[in-house]
């Protein structure tokens, strides 16, 4: 499979990118919102290509042509305001998910955020991230995409364990950004996880066999 990275100079992303390229069990693709960044990438022997979640659907679905993976790892950031966490992790999100059926880029797995699926267990302080996260795993679920969404814990930016937990439910918790890159390309070829979301923490298990057992 082709995959694309969605956000690939994030921090999750760039683990995401590497690790692909490390282990080069599929072709991977960069896919930034600057010139600059794919420059980066494609020095470092990436195929990078521009995307703009902000832009229309058919230019995601250009950026698309022959890709068969999506991981989406985009995110506004915390320095954004709430319009662009609506406009990236919302509507940025869904419209990649259209651009990916249209192109018959069928498996396609999200990053969300720990318990975005329950109202009730959401942070307070970072409500409009948590309705973005929400509705943006609710129109993945509802779509025709092998889909996977991945909700980890609070991340760090400390080396990977390669020890998680993964479960429907979860308390809080923390979890390396390596490790859930680790996570997400697991999945890929984890047909098990199609059709299922999950929390993702700092664990016990080895990612291998906690994603086979999910």
């Amino acid at each position: 499979m082709k995959v694309a990275v969605i956000g690939a100079n994030g921090k999750i992303g760039t683990h995401v990118v590497e690790q692909l390229q490390h282990a080069k069990t599929h072709p991977v693709v960069a896919m930034v919102r600057k010139q600059a960044q794919v420059d980066g990438w494609k020095d470092q022997g990436v195929d990078a290509r521009l995307l703009d979640l902000e832009g229309p659907v058919n230019d995601i679905e250009k950026a698309f042509e022959d890709i068969d993976a999506v991981i989406f790892t985009a995110g506004s950031g915390g320095a954004t305001g709430d319009d662009k966490t609506l406009m990236v992790d919302l509507d940025g999100a869904v419209k990649t998910m259209e651009a990916a059926h249209a192109v018959a880029a069928d498996r396609f797995i999200l990053v969300s955020a720990l318990q975005a699926h329950k109202r009730e267990h959401w942070n307070e302080d970072l409500l409009p991230y948590y309705v973005a996260k929400h509705y943006a795993d609710k129109e993945l679920m509802r779509s025709e995409l092998d889909w996977t969404i991945v909700r980890p814990g609070g991340l760090t930016d400390e080396p990977g364990t390669e020890k998680v937990e993964l479960a429907e439910n979860l308390g809080r918790g923390t979890i390396a950004r390596e490790d859930v890159a680790r996570i997400l390309i697991r999945c890929l070829d984890a047909d098990n996880t199609i059709g299922k979301h999950f929390d993702a923490l700092t664990g016990e298990q080895d990612v291998e066999a906690a994603v086979k057992a999910i």
